[in-house]
């Protein structure tokens, strides 16, 4: 966990305790920072490692945390995605549990595809969801279920994910990345420092009474998906092939992967940096790749300095 980025979070008041509901790559991260900044930190996973301290929650199976092992739980992130059913599993087998908690903070980590395609146009919180793909209309229905629960929710909708381990660099480094140019497509990302960053500042920015009850977290700077590309290759100092147009390359394309470039907008984090006060710690995918880079580099060669 980079030094510079604990430096500039707050820690949790004292006899807090954090629990993360799923541990995977966002909730791994929101996990660290509070760790690092002394905040008693529960993890769940669906079958976790025996040596490690995670709770087992697997809503398929109904295996829950017990009472005892919730005890205390003052604040609460959930990053599970829907179930097959479209009702959101956690509500549904740990709801009752949740409601006898004494939280303050509850988030809900979403998406901003419930947005729809806007043809490029911007959109913020205040515009109405209009999802067009099954996956951001069963979202929506897990964001309302949340915000009607009666728990101090927040609804947190973010894009593209990306850090350390999970960008364009391995694919530019093993050489199987092929560029796709859409004309006037762009997306919208967040380095996942910014949602564990994001997420403290939200928890305070509650505690002092502002509590907006959705609120994105992306970066600046929308921008196509070949800009980053080569950005990272010129970062590898890598060669990476021309970029196709879409239409050559549409028919190879998955089902899911079609579907992701059928939408096309703008995502304002406004509300975020603007009303709430929340600094960027990677502000565009160029500040972003070179931190992961720098990251990944530490982690071949330990004897290298942490990245800020």
């Amino acid at each position: 966990m980079p030094e510079s980025l604990v430096n500039r979070c707050r820690s949790l008041p004292t006899g807090s305790t954090l629990c993360i509901l799923g541990a995977g790559f966002s909730g791994r991260r929101v996990a660290a920072l509070a760790e690092a900044l002394n905040i008693r930190v529960l993890t769940t996973r669906r079958n976790p490692d025996p040596k490690s301290r995670a709770l087992r929650f697997d809503t398929d199976q109904y295996v829950l945390p017990s009472d005892s092992e919730l005890h205390g739980v003052t604040h609460l992130l959930s990053t599970i995605p829907p179930g097959r059913d479209q009702t959101d599993p956690v509500l549904r087998t740990l709801g009752s549990q949740l409601s006898r908690l004494p939280l303050r903070w509850a988030g809900y980590l979403s998406t901003t595809g419930i947005y729809g395609d806007t043809g490029g146009a911007w959109v913020s919180e205040t515009d109405a969801p209009r999802p067009g793909q099954d996956r951001s209309r069963r979202r929506l229905i897990c964001e309302r279920e949340w915000l009607n629960s009666g728990l101090p929710v927040q609804i947190l909708r973010l894009p593209g994910i990306y850090g350390p381990g999970r960008s364009p660099l391995a694919a530019v480094k093993a050489g199987t990345l092929k560029p796709i140019h859409k004309p006037g497509q762009v997306f919208c990302r967040v380095h996942v420092d910014d949602i564990a960053a994001a997420c403290l500042h939200m928890m305070h920015c509650s505690a002092a009474g502002q509590h907006p009850p959705v609120v994105n977290i992306c970066d600046h700077e929308p921008a196509p998906s070949h800009v980053m590309q080569r950005h990272a290759a010129d970062l590898l100092d890598c060669d990476l092939p021309e970029a196709r147009h879409y239409e050559d390359a549409e028919a190879d394309m998955s089902a899911m992967a079609r579907s992701f470039w059928a939408e096309n907008r703008r995502v304002s984090n406004d509300l975020l940096c603007k009303t709430l006060g929340y600094t960027l710690i990677h502000p565009n995918f160029r500040s972003g790749l070179s931190h992961c880079l720098e990251a990944e580099r530490l982690t071949e060669d330990p004897t290298r300095c942490a990245p800020d």
